[in-house]
């Protein structure tokens, strides 16, 4: 029979104080030479000048370093408690825990934007001396500044998990990020959709694979790495089954549990699917149902839209229709259905409105 091995967690060590006896050197400096300290403090490096070489010997400069580290050494042997700035914490403790559970393309979203606002704006603070009043004031700025709404939310969103965990660890006695608001200082972009009519001039200059992703993305609103993530063994008659997405050239999970969905299909979506099976060069279960040149890989959605779409949409000047907006102007003109977008299933099949 086998016993199950239970390790016990070791706790954690504590760091005492180590009595210094500092490090004296002769440093030219200001035109001549003098006796420079270095000692340990707070984790950071220390030093002070004690005087010219000419006038004070070796020993006397050994003496004058003890006197200045008496009180450093007062405290020689008693536990001590690191003091994080908020870079420290960010990059060593709260960065390496939060990408064990972010998908790749969270790391890359949210760690470039932790890395380029927070760090940079607020990594020297000690994290003792942040207050509530001190990051709402950030966020102010940050809004004031020019930046859009919806970075604004997200750095609220970020510093309420930075400083929540620094709660947790006892380094502040609450989070001062919890009550934190989005300022609204600046006016919401309007969010440009697509009419009835210009997505008909899009369907007519696209050819059937470009159309048919185009489709998919306007008539079933689905994301651009769930589409291009297709394989044959997804596609079912009237419906997809949307089981994971790519990003980056990586298969992953899709964006959320609810985004792992079954997505209906019109019955133009259909046909043109058909009619690209049979122009396709493989068609197995494993098979991409939008293969790059090796067929081994998915197509790519930068090149896709680059090489494929785009240019195309620039001939009738609706090179701005990118994926996210044919994903918004679906759930735009879908919105007044009496069936919703999410609870879509084969049996109620969707409809072109174009």
């Amino acid at each position: 029979m086998n016993e199950m091995l239970i390790v016990e967690p070791r706790p954690p060590s504590r760091h005492r104080r180590r009595f210094q006896r500092g490090s004296l050197q002769k440093r030219k400096s200001a035109g001549g030479w003098n006796w420079i300290a270095f000692w340990w403090q707070d984790h950071r490096r220390r030093g002070q000048i004690l005087g010219p070489c000419s006038t004070m010997s070796r020993p006397e400069a050994l003496a004058e370093m003890a006197t200045l580290l008496q009180p450093v050494n007062l405290h020689a042997g008693e536990p001590s408690s690191r003091t994080w700035t908020v870079a420290e914490w960010i990059r060593d403790m709260f960065l390496p825990l939060s990408r064990r559970k972010w998908k790749l393309s969270t790391a890359s979203t949210t760690g470039d934007r932790i890395r380029k606002h927070l760090i940079t704006d607020l990594g020297p603070l000690d994290i003792p001396s942040v207050t509530r009043e001190l990051l709402q004031q950030y966020l102010e700025q940050k809004a004031t500044a020019g930046c859009s709404f919806s970075l604004v939310d997200h750095l609220r969103w970020d510093l309420r998990a930075i400083f929540r965990l620094a709660a947790h660890d006892c380094l502040l006695p609450s989070n001062p990020a919890e009550m934190l608001f989005t300022p609204r200082t600046r006016a919401t972009p309007s969010r440009r959709v697509l009419m009835p009519e210009q997505v008909q001039q899009i369907l007519q200059v696209l050819p059937l694979r470009e159309q048919l992703i185009v489709r998919l993305a306007l008539f079933s609103g689905m994301r651009p790495g769930e589409i291009f993530a297709l394989q044959w063994q997804h596609i079912a008659g009237d419906h997809v089954e949307v089981v994971h997405r790519i990003y980056r050239g990586k298969l992953e999970r899709p964006k959320s549990e609810r985004s792992k969905r079954t997505v209906a299909l019109s019955s133009t979506t259909q046909s043109l699917i058909t009619q690209w099976r049979q122009q396709s060069r493989s068609c197995d279960p494993d098979a991409w149902v939008f293969p790059s040149a090796k067929l081994t890989t998915p197509l790519g959605r930068d090149n896709a839209w680059r090489g494929l779409i785009a240019p195309r949409l620039k001939t009738i000047q609706l090179e701005w229709a990118t994926f996210q907006i044919m994903r918004r102007t679906h759930a735009s003109l879908y919105r007044d259905r009496p069936v919703s977008i999410r609870s879509w299933s084969p049996i109620n099949s969707a409809t072109d409105w174009a």
